[in-house]
């Protein structure tokens, strides 16, 4: 049963640091003040810049928790300070953080979670190359594989969403008057995420995301008070599975198969088969990576499965049947061969097994250069 006093949730989604997502949460919470909503900032990330510092003028600030941590002091929000001051409206910068080790909960959103449990409005912050699903897109585009994200699951339940957006060029003029970042900062981020190209794409993701967010909660509230179109009854007909082996291209396949489900708003499983026949067996290193796989799925809220059988590809087409699966997604394996799974052809094997059913074989794709 949903929770009817669970506090809201706006996220202020960007495409790059310095587009102004911080100076636009602030500038609500301010109006929101002065409509005489109890506010406070839960964590603020300035980052030396003087116009976001000014704005924070008249807000109460919680004070940090401090964290020791391999003989040095970190400071982190303090979601207890916070539960027990217990404002209306708590503003909580960056929203992809992880805590240090030693805190209560792993990640940031986590902590915005019990906070909103408790009945507290928040605001937060963060850049489209933190949405899980996304990680494989924005590391061809950029070269970087961002280890801090978000799942997709968490965003899409932000009641508000907000898209703050600035032109490329306009953004590279920040950064070289050394509006977002010091000086000597400035040169590596224009290897890094600053090239022009690197952020007209991203900011394309960016919009193209949002757009597919607005379509998704319109689609999502006409269903809430009219009957079910054939459409979207044939979109609830869809069922996705997608194969967890050793291989690291797993992760990219799971993000690919659960932003498809998304999209056609499909139930999706996510399958890995132990074959107890196998003399050999799977190696340590292997079934260590399988549920490091299957934890990650659980994680994207993907129904995730360990099936049994001497034939991969048979086990796997049995419960594609019994499950009326309508798409199976799997990873083309990287040069080296991981045990039992990429044996004897198993990708062929599927595929001619899988009688209407559409397979679809993912691979990698190397980053972009320029």
């Amino acid at each position: 049963m949903a929770n009817i006093n669970r506090g809201k949730l706006k996220l202020y989604m960007g495409y790059a640091a310095g587009v102004g997502k911080t100076y636009k949460m602030l500038e609500d919470a301010q109006a929101y003040k002065s409509q005489g909503i109890d506010v406070v900032i839960g964590y603020f990330e300035p980052h030396g810049r003087q116009t976001t510092i000014e704005k924070t003028e008249g807000l109460e600030t919680v004070p940090r928790a401090k964290v020791q941590y391999r003989g040095s002091l970190f400071e982190e929000m303090d979601t207890d300070a916070i539960l027990a001051r217990r404002p209306q409206l708590c503003l909580v910068d960056e929203f992809a953080h992880t805590n240090v080790p030693g805190c209560s909960r792993t990640k940031r959103w986590e902590d915005i979670e019990i906070l909103r449990n408790a009945g507290i409005d928040v605001l937060t912050t963060m850049n489209i190359q933190h949405l899980e699903s996304l990680n494989d897109q924005v590391w061809q585009i950029a070269g970087v594989r961002v280890r801090e994200t978000i799942p997709d699951w968490v965003v899409q339940q932000a009641d508000d969403v907000v898209i703050i957006d600035l032109t490329p060029r306009a953004l590279l003029n920040r950064l070289e008057r050394g509006v977002i970042y010091d000086r000597e900062k400035v040169e590596r981020a224009l290897q890094n995420f600053f090239r022009e190209s690197t952020l007209v794409a991203l900011r394309e993701l960016a919009l193209r995301e949002t757009a597919h967010e607005l379509e998704h909660r319109a689609i999502k509230d006409e269903a809430a008070v009219t009957p079910k179109s054939s459409d979207q009854k044939q979109a609830k007909d869809h069922r996705i599975l997608l194969l967890v082996t050793a291989d690291p291209n797993t992760a990219m396949l799971i993000r690919r198969a659960k932003r498809v489900a998304d999209f056609l708003g499909a139930e999706c499983f996510a399958a890995a088969i132990n074959n107890p026949g196998d003399l050999n067996g799977m190696t340590y290193q292997d079934r260590e990576a399988i549920e490091r796989h299957l934890n990650f799925a659980r994680n994207m809220r993907i129904e995730t499965r360990m099936l049994e059988g001497s034939d991969p590809a048979q086990t796997l087409m049995d419960f594609a049947h019994e499950n009326h699966i309508t798409q199976i997604f799997l990873a083309r394996t990287r040069k080296r061969s991981y045990s039992l799974f990429w044996q004897a052809g198993l990708l062929q094997k599927i595929v001619r097994l899988a009688r209407k059913m559409q397979v679809v074989i993912v691979s990698e794709h190397e980053p972009a250069t320029e």
